[in-house]
């Protein structure tokens, strides 16, 4: 069985920051390519960054571009996103997703989801 497990969502104010953690069973995060996608209420799911199986290069949407990083941590199984300078237009659920794919942006192609956690960036 595989889950993926988000947690450290919650509310903050403008310019804060805060580190999702993305915590993987059934699967293994170095062998999986692992997405960050997150969703606003009426809005699609949007891609927010994924850090390649191979070699961990990192890829991020340009919204987030130099504010968010993705890492791993090989020896825990987890996952995470460091969102720094957070700003409004962040406020939606985050989810972690994993794929057998390569590099792929789109959350079709996603395998596996975890349940999403709430961010709040408060105006």
């Amino acid at each position: 069985q595989v889950q993926l497990v988000e947690s450290g969502g919650g509310l903050v104010q403008v310019g804060g920051s805060l580190r999702l953690s993305c915590a993987a069973s059934g699967l293994t995060v170095s062998t999986h390519t692992m997405g960050w996608f997150r969703q606003a209420p009426g809005k699609e799911r949007e891609f927010v960054g994924c850090i390649i199986w191979s070699g961990g290069h990192t890829y991020y949407a340009t919204s987030v571009k130099g504010r968010f990083t993705i890492s791993r941590d090989n020896a825990n199984n987890t996952l995470y996103l460091q969102m720094n300078t957070l700003k409004p237009e962040d406020t939606a659920v985050y989810y972690c997703a994993a794929t057998t794919t390569y590099y792929t942006i789109q959350p079709s192609q996603y395998d596996y989801w975890g349940q999403g956690t709430q961010v709040t960036v408060s105006s």
